[in-house]
C-alpha cells in the first residue's frame, strides 16, 4: 500500500503528532523528481508527502496546453503505479491554490476523487491545499468551509493557510514584514468556522514569520514558539489539548532549532521546494560545466552523446535530490518511522 488510504493518512498524521515528528512534503514537477522524493523517503525509511503546486501541475500538463488538472492527475496516476516499488507509504497532496485558480485546479480534483469514492475506490489525492492568505480572513474561512465539506465527503484532508507566508510561490507573493504572524484571535476564528475535526479534518498553515525561498540570516525572523500560544489559546477555549495539526511553510533554509521547536508545538508536515530544487539542479550544472565540449557541438565537432544523454545527468540529479530528502527526514525526526 505505497499510496496511503484515507485511513492510513490519518494514522500517519496522528503518529507524527504523538511522536513529535513531521513528514517532509516534497514538491515535484516531473516523473524524475517524483522518483527522487520516493527514493529519499525509502532510503530514510520514512513515510512522506508528495505535493504538486499549481505551477508544477501546469508544467506537468505540458507547455502546449498547460492544463493543471491534466498534469496533476497524470502524475498522481503515475505515482500510484511506480510508488509500489518503494517500501514506504506516501500521501499525495496539492500545494498552494489561490482563489482565482480554485475552479481550474482544486475543485475539479475534488470532483474526480468524489467520483472515485462513489465507485468504491480511494481518492486520487489524499489532501488538497486552499491558500486564502491573500483574502480577508472572513472570505478565506467562508471558502474554507465550502471546500472542507467537499473534501470530507471525498475522504480528503484539507490544508488551509489563514494568514500570509512571505516571499513568492507560483505568482502569489506577500511582503516580509510584521504581518507574517498568526494571532490567537485568528486561530479562534478558524476553529469557529472550520471546527476542530467534527466538520472534517484539516491541516493549518499558520504564520510564524515563514517565508518561501531561502534568504540570508537576519532577513527572516521565525517564531515557531508562537504555535504553542495558538494551541493553548484555542485549546483552553474549547477544552481540547493541542487542537491543531500545523504545517510549516517556507521550510527551506530553516535551522535545526527552529524546526525542533515547531515539532514540539504540533507541526506534522513541513514543505520543501527551494532546497530540493537546488539539490536537483546543482549536479546538472556541474556536469554541464565540466563537460561543455561534450554536451555542446563546439567548433564543428560532434560532441559526446554519453554526456548529453539526459539519463547521464538525470541520474546525478535524482541522487542529489534524494539525499536532500533524507536530510529533511533526519531534521524532522521521521527517519525510521515508516509504517510497518
Amino acid at each position: 500500500m505505497p499510496i496511503a488510504t484515507p485511513e492510513v493518512y490519518n494514522e500517519m498524521l496522528d503518529r507524527a503528532k504523538a511522536g513529535k515528528f513531521a513528514y517532509p512534503a516534497i514538491n515535484v514537477t516531473s516523473s524524475q523528481t517524483l522518483h527522487a522524493a520516493l527514493r529519499g523517503f525509502a532510503e530514510a525509511e520514512s513515510d512522506g508527502i508528495i505535493q504538486i503546486s499549481t505551477g508544477g501541475a501546469e508544467f506537468l500538463g505540458g507547455q502546449y496546453s498547460k492544463d493543471m488538472v491534466t498534469g496533476a492527475v497524470a502524475l498522481a496516476e503515475f505515482a500510484h503505479i511506480v510508488a509500489a516499488k518503494y517500501d514506504i507509504t506516501v500521501a499525495l497532496h496539492t500545494d498552494h491554490c489561490p482563489k482565482d485558480k480554485l475552479d481550474g485546479y482544486v475543485r475539479p480534483l475534488l470532483d474526480i476523487s468524489a467520483e472515485r469514492v462513489k465507485a468504491g475506490r480511494n481518492p486520487l489525492f489524499q489532501s488538497h491545499m486552499w491558500d486564502g492568505s491573500a483574502e480577508t480572513l472572513a472570505d478565506n474561512l467562508a471558502i474554507g468551509q465550502e471546500l472542507l465539506a467537499k473534501a470530507a465527503a471525498a475522504k480528503i484532508i484539507l490544508e488551509v493557510e489563514i494568514t500570509p507566508t512571505g516571499g513568492e510561490e507560483d505568482g502569489v507573493s506577500h511582503e516580509i514584514n510584521d504581518e507574517l504572524y498568526t494571532t490567537v484571535e485568528d486561530a479562534i476564528r478558524t476553529a469557529e468556522a472550520l471546527g476542530l475535526g467534527e466538520k472534517g479534518r484539516y491541516l493549518l498553515a499558520a504564520s510564524f514569520g515563514n517565508v518561501h525561498g531561502v534568504y540570508k540570516p537576519g532577513n527572516v525572523v521565525l517564531r515557531p514558539e508562537l504555535l504553542k500560544d495558538l494551541q493553548q489559546g484555542v485549546g483552553e477555549k474549547y477544552g481540547k489539548s493541542s487542537p491543531f495539526d500545523f504545517v510549516f511553510h517556507g521550510g527551506s533554509g530553516s535551522t535545526e532549532q527552529e524546526i525542533a521547536t515547531a515539532l514540539e508545538n504540533g507541526v506534522v508536515k513541513m514543505n520543501l521546494d527551494t532546497d530540493t530544487q537546488y539539490a536537483f539542479t546543482r549536479p546538472v550544472a556541474d556536469h554541464m560545466l565540466k563537460n561543455y565540449d561534450g554536451v555542446l557541438k563546439v567548433d564543428g565537432e560532434v560532441g559526446k552523446k554519453s554526456t548529453y544523454d539526459p539519463r547521464t545527468w538525470g541520474k546525478l540529479a535524482e541522487a542529489s535530490m534524494a539525499k536532500r530528502v533524507t536530510e529533511a527526514c533526519a531534521n524532522l525526526r521521521s527517519t525510521g518511522t515508516k509504517l510497518k
